[in-house]
């Protein structure tokens, strides 16, 4: 069995399958969920999905349960015990597992999906109440710059990186260089 070893278990893509129906089923016993949207590896790409992955998820919650979630990850925390956890984000959290299976995940109630941008997933349990295609992201017209603007851009980070590189400031150098340039010209493809 493909996997790498993290304590005494091995953190194969079943075992992250696994781990994740385990927590829609925690979701669904808590009575106030109403789905498991897998993210990433986990949702729709399945086909990434390999020893290195982590877990990424939005937990849909009955309206006026949100904070509960927030709150008190016991739902999360009974399906293996969490040695760190922080809170991210006003919606969600990145935890790590005792056995060293890593998950970052949000907590949404059903009316904020149309609000948030987010990649299509794949439902690894949903109640039968719940309306699946409000789940669905919603479409967003990203206004792309014009290309002599990206170009500009693109240069002129070049340009600062370099001089930042030899005043010796290396990490911001590799921020204009390899971050903020090359983002620009990726946006040209």
């Amino acid at each position: 069995q493909r996997g790498r070893r993290k304590g005494d278990v091995m953190t194969s893509p079943d075992v992250l399958l696994q781990r994740l129906d385990a927590i829609g089923q925690s979701l669904h016993d808590s009575g106030m969920a109403l789905a498991l949207l897998g993210l990433g590896s986990v949702g729709q790409e399945l086909d990434r999905l390999d020893e290195y992955s982590d877990l990424d998820f939005f937990a849909i919650v009955k309206p006026g349960y949100k904070l509960e979630f927030i709150h008190n990850l016991d739902w999360l925390a009974s399906v293996y015990p969490i040695v760190y956890s922080f809170q991210n984000t006003v919606d969600g959290y990145k935890a790590l597992f005792a056995d060293g299976i890593f998950c970052e995940f949000a907590v949404f109630e059903p009316d904020e999906l149309r609000r948030i941008p987010f990649a299509a997933g794949r439902f690894v349990w949903a109640d039968p109440s719940f309306d699946t295609a409000l789940a669905v992201p919603p479409v967003r017209t990203l206004k792309k710059q014009p290309v002599e603007w990206q170009l500009g851009e693109a240069l002129t980070n070049l340009y600062i990186g370099l001089g930042r590189y030899r005043r010796g400031e290396k990490l911001s150098a590799a921020r204009f260089i390899q971050g903020y340039a090359v983002d620009r010209i990726v946006e040209l493809s």
